[in-house]
Formats: structure tokens, sequence, C-alpha cells
């Protein structure tokens, strides 16, 4: 091979060196490109379906809400109207919403057991909703208005435990430390309410909190007693000198 030849072989184009690979597995790679699109093209259309199948569920959501937000409809079959959309658009989004509404909808008609029922529901069906924290809100709350007192409290500890991020924490820490304040539990009632207070200062659940927290120190003295300090003639410690 002449000697110009040796020193340009190694300097072939990159895209000339692809193009010879391409004609060495020209079948391989066109089915794999084949397959590709195939796939490119059933995601497309999942993803399609998908969002329209939203649309048609958020459609449906609306259509029952909007007459209750105009005050155009009426309270009595909502709940049922909710579990409808739920019913048909159990997989989307606006359906998990129907459930949590048809539920909360039940509890403001004081059909409790119904409310809780719905509010379990959501949380089996519906574990990784960003809303799960008002269901189990919910549940605790369908326990507390039932009169389920030891249940209820479980319910709302279990929830401020295991959810500590949760938006529904003051609530369900306003709701705990009523029902302790209920069951002569001052200390544990105080120490939610403080926690309200600190965490919703400027909105009303931490201006109730506040309010309940002087109910409670009028009530319990005690709540009042500030600790004991330290004796202030006491002998200093000595220093030993090594």
């Amino acid at each position: 091979m002449p000697p110009y030849m040796e020193s340009d072989a190694g300097q072939i184009p990159l895209s000339h060196k692809t193009w010879a690979w391409f004609e060495a597995n020209k079948k391989q790679t066109l089915w794999g490109a084949g397959g590709i699109l195939v796939l490119g093209v059933i995601v497309a259309f999942f993803l399609y379906r998908q969002n329209e199948a939203e649309v048609a569920a958020s459609e449906a959501l609306s259509n029952v809400s909007m007459p209750q937000m105009t005050g155009a409809g009426s309270r009595g079959d909502i709940a049922e109207a909710y579990l409808k959309v739920a019913a048909a658009h159990p997989r989307s989004g606006a359906g998990a919403r129907a459930l949590l509404l048809a539920a909360g909808s039940f509890f403001v008609e004081t059909k409790y057991a119904e409310a809780q029922t719905q509010f379990e529901r959501f949380k089996r069906e519906h574990s990784d909703s960003s809303f799960i924290g008002e269901a189990l809100l919910g549940i605790a709350a369908c326990l507390d208005a039932q009169g389920k007192t030891p249940e209820a409290i479980a319910a709302y500890k279990a929830l401020i435990d295991r959810r500590p991020g949760d938006v529904v924490l003051p609530q369900a820490r306003f709701a705990l430390a009523r029902l302790h304040e209920a069951q002569n539990e001052p200390e544990l009632a105080r120490n939610l309410f403080e926690e309200v207070e600190r965490t919703d200062p400027y909105g009303s659940l931490g201006d109730e909190a506040r309010m309940r927290l002087e109910e409670l120190k009028t009530k319990y003295p005690k709540l009042l007693t500030p600790p004991i300090p330290m004796p202030t003639n006491a002998a200093p410690l000595k220093v030993e000198k090594r």
C-alpha cells in the first residue's frame, strides 16, 4: 500500500465510518429503528388517550361542582353526583377529587358513617394522591363526630406522626387538642394548641388556638406555673486545681 494511503487510512471522516457500519448492519438497524418508531407511536397514543380521559373527567366534575359554587344547585344529591363521576372516571385525577368531594358532602350533610366509608375508599384507591392527608383527616373527623373518641384520638395521632409535613396538620393538632381538653388532659391540649399557634400565627386557626390557650390557663392555673429557678445563694462549684 502506498505510504500516502497508509497515512490517510486513520483519518477517514466519521460520517463515512458511520455509513460503513450502517451498511454492514443494515437489517438489524432498520428493525431497531422500526421498533423504536412503533414504541413511540404507542406511547404517544397512550398519552393522548390519557389526556383525553382526564379532560372528560374534569368536565364531568365541573358539571357537578359549578352549580354548587354559584348557588344554583341543590345539595340534596350532590354526594351521589360526585360518586357517579368517581365511578365513571376511577383512574383520573378528577375522579379521585370527585370521590373526596363526595365524602366531604356526606360529612356536611351529617352522614358521618357514609362519609367515613368514602374517605376510607379514597385512602385505599388513591394512597399516592397528594390529597391523602385530607382523606386521613376526614376519617379522624368522622370518628370524632360519631363520638368514637379513642378511635378518633388514635387516627389524629397517626396522621400527625406519619405525615409530619402535611398541610392538614394544624387542623389535626387543633382537633386532637380539643379532645385532650375534653378528656381532662390540659397539658397535652396546651402543647398542641401552642404548636398550632406557632405554625399558623396569622390564620384563623392560630387565633382560635390562642384563645383556647387563654381559656385553658384560666381554667388550669397550674399551666401558668413557671419552672422552679435555681437558688441564687448556692455555693459556686469549686474547680480543683492540678
